[in-house]
């Protein structure tokens, strides 16, 4: 049985990767997607955990062999998911998380159509505007920069499944759980699950 492909995506600031490595920690069906950047990597990031770090031309030389499910350029850097491993691990029967902004999120809808995409939204402009100062990782122009790009990023919010205010990060990784949660139990996936019991229940002799 084919694994579930998750997308999530949200404005700079709001939590994201904080929410994501806590799914990770409850929830060991789950696998994270490592994205491919030309960024120099920040402090305490590690290549091939965080990012697979590569120079522009080692990316494009791979976009243009099509290895890539998803890529975009987000202030000034290259990002983007390997096609050959998503569609890998998910043909395994393992779900995948992929951590990517609106531009990622709507090239994977039109190859992936069947993926659950999930929205996360900071509780305010102020909260968002302290965390991004509170992370230490940006000057204040690039601060203002992120700032000004959340009214883009919240323009597409209605083109996602699922949508999470990241006010309390316990509260806020009890619901994104649960969206993993459901989408494993639908009725087709359960059909194909455990096929072997429905037929000796609709057939006890």
């Amino acid at each position: 049985m084919p694994g579930n492909l998750f997308v999530i995506s949200a404005p700079s600031g709001a939590g994201k990767t904080s929410l994501v490595h806590a799914l990770l920690n409850i929830n060991p069906q789950i696998d994270l997607s490592v994205s491919y950047t030309t960024r120099s990597p920040r402090p305490g990031e590690h290549d091939g955990k965080d990012y697979h770090f590569v120079s522009r031309e080692t990316f494009s030389a791979m976009a243009g062999r099509g290895e890539f499910l998803e890529s975009a350029e987000v202030y000034g850097n290259l990002y983007g998911t390997s096609q050959t491993w998503i569609s890998q691990e998910i043909t395994k029967g393992r779900d995948i998380l992929l951590e990517i902004d609106w531009q990622g999120a709507a090239q994977v809808r039109r190859l992936f159509p069947e993926c659950i995409s999930i929205f996360i939204l900071p509780p305010s402009m102020e909260a968002l505007e302290q965390r991004l100062k509170g992370r230490g990782k940006d000057n204040d122009e690039v601060i203002a920069r992120r700032m000004a790009a959340v009214r883009e990023d919240v323009a597409h919010i209605a083109e996602f499944d699922y949508v999470i205010i990241n006010d309390n990060l316990n509260e806020a990784l009890r619901e994104l759980n649960a969206v993993v949660l459901s989408a494993r139990l639908k009725c087709a996936t359960q059909l194909a699950r455990h096929q072997a019991l429905i037929n000796q229940l609709q057939n006890p002799e």
